[in-house]
């Protein structure tokens, strides 16, 4: 990246966040203005790069993504590639790492009783790109290290069989990960998404999972959740092409409420940020979809960034580095290589609340 385009980008979002000003409700205090810096693309090979997340892990930033040379959809030529950095700048592969005819997508980093685990989706395939696929052959493979350098062979996870899994999390000694079905493992043509539903599944150990809930029941779609405290968790659902869910649930999870959002969110983050709630992903309004941060308040989206991005784009990552420093990660299409070829390739930027 030219250092020209590099300044050219990070004047058009500090421009966005220092006038897009959010305002609440009197009474209420103001959200922070949030300056997007740094921008950088951190890796690009000649290949689909996509589907983004982020971790610290022992002093260390880890960031995974999924690296295909025949493109966005389904192929058995993907793999999924692991970066370490230092310092977030200066990146370096650690691992790399495929299933035999299957589809790996979507890696997400759960750190879990002293290991770094990297969950993928995985559809089947067979020994070529297919025309088409089911989902009751879905299936999660993890791959996963004690010290971020030495990296175990994909491991097939236990109960998952016919899921479609997502992003996990943690909550007092139980990871949760969520996971896409046919309900009832009908046979259903894989665009027919009425019958999808989202499970709630739990694990002692981060392999051997079994189902706890159901998050939703019907159009079941990417969802990431966020466990407080005392155990109760809430969620952002991808859901329709112009909508997506917040979800709210308390143990033992047998009941949720769900509101609308009303705007679709794809490849969806929740995170907390200084105290604060934050929703990322793609939106679809406007001219072209644009990866897109907010802060959730009282069950509403405020819009506080948009990243340089077009085209193919989303499934950010995020860590915190402080109460008023971050980072974020995603991927985009909005680049051209130096043949004037478009290419998707993994980005990166520091976060700062004004002070």
């Amino acid at each position: 990246m030219s250092l020209l385009f590099r300044r050219d980008l990070q004047f058009m979002v500090t421009v966005f966040a220092a006038t897009a000003a959010i305002t609440v409700d009197a009474g209420e205090p103001p959200l922070p203005d949030v300056r997007v810096t740094n921008i950088r693309r951190v890796f690009h090979n000649g290949e689909h790069n996509a589907f983004t997340d982020l971790i610290h892990f022992q002093s260390r930033f880890y960031l995974t993504f999924r690296s295909c040379p025949d493109g966005h959809p389904v192929h058995p030529t993907s793999s999924i590639i692991i970066l370490e950095s230092d310092d977030a700048r200066t990146w370096h592969q650690v691992h790399r790492f495929r299933v035999p005819k299957r589809d790996t997508r979507d890696p997400h980093f759960l750190a879990f009783k002293d290991r770094l685990l990297v969950y993928t989706g995985t559809t089947y395939c067979g020994d070529s790109t297919p025309e088409d696929y089911g989902w009751n052959q879905n299936l999660g493979y993890t791959s996963w290290s004690t010290d971020g350098r030495s990296w175990s062979e994909p491991t097939m996870l236990e109960g998952t069989y016919g899921h479609y899994i997502w992003r996990a999390a943690v909550h007092d000694g139980t990871a949760y990960l969520c996971g896409r079905r046919k309900r009832e493992f009908v046979e259903t043509s894989r665009n027919f998404r009425p019958d999808v539903e989202c499970a709630m599944l739990e694990s002692d150990d981060g392999l051997i999972w079994r189902k706890r809930a159901l998050f939703q029941t019907t159009l079941g779609n990417e969802i990431a959740f966020l466990f407080e405290p005392d155990g109760s968790v809430l969620g952002v659902a991808r859901y329709t092409l112009d909508n997506s869910q917040l979800l709210r649930s308390k143990p033992p999870y047998t009941k949720w409420d769900r509101t609308d959002l009303h705007r679709f969110i794809g490849g969806p983050l929740l995170v907390k940020w200084g105290g604060r709630y934050l929703v990322g992903g793609r939106k679809t309004t406007g001219e072209q979809p644009k990866t897109t941060l907010y802060w959730l308040v009282e069950g509403k989206l405020q819009e506080f960034a948009e990243l340089p991005s077009a085209g193919d784009n989303s499934y950010p990552g995020f860590v915190e580095l402080g109460p008023t420093r971050a980072l974020v990660s995603w991927y985009s299409s909005h680049e051209t290589d130096e043949s004037g070829n478009p290419m998707t390739a993994i980005y990166m930027a520091d976060l700062e609340v004004a002070e």
